[in-house]
């Protein structure tokens, strides 16, 4: 299972962002291998479409899970037609913080 979450940075001390669509970084963790990647955001900086373009690259990307801050209201029924869960995180938590309880490890 691959996991994007949001992310304010490059490292796994970084937070996840608030900001769907703008964030400055998606994680990639795949939960079989443990491989995660960090991808600077190519969507962040348009000026309309952001949350769209964001929801087709993470597609593109076979994600079946996505973590952060908050989803606009034109993405719930894009990943919800695709089968893909969001995991909203109202509380600041690294990025670390989230792969130990997608693993279920504290």
């Amino acid at each position: 299972m691959k996991v994007a979450i949001t992310s304010t940075g490059n490292s796994l001390n970084s937070n996840v962002d608030s900001r769907f669509g703008r964030c400055s970084y998606f994680v990639i963790y795949d939960k079989e291998t443990e491989a995660i990647e960090f991808i600077p955001n190519q969507s962040q900086k348009l000026t309309e479409g952001v949350g769209t373009s964001a929801v087709e690259f993470l597609l593109s990307r076979n994600i079946s899970m996505v973590v952060s801050g908050e989803f606009g209201s034109k993405i719930k029924p894009m990943f919800d037609s695709r089968k893909v869960t969001m995991i909203v995180v109202k509380e600041p938590k690294t990025i670390d913080d989230i792969i130990k309880l997608i693993n279920h490890k504290k």
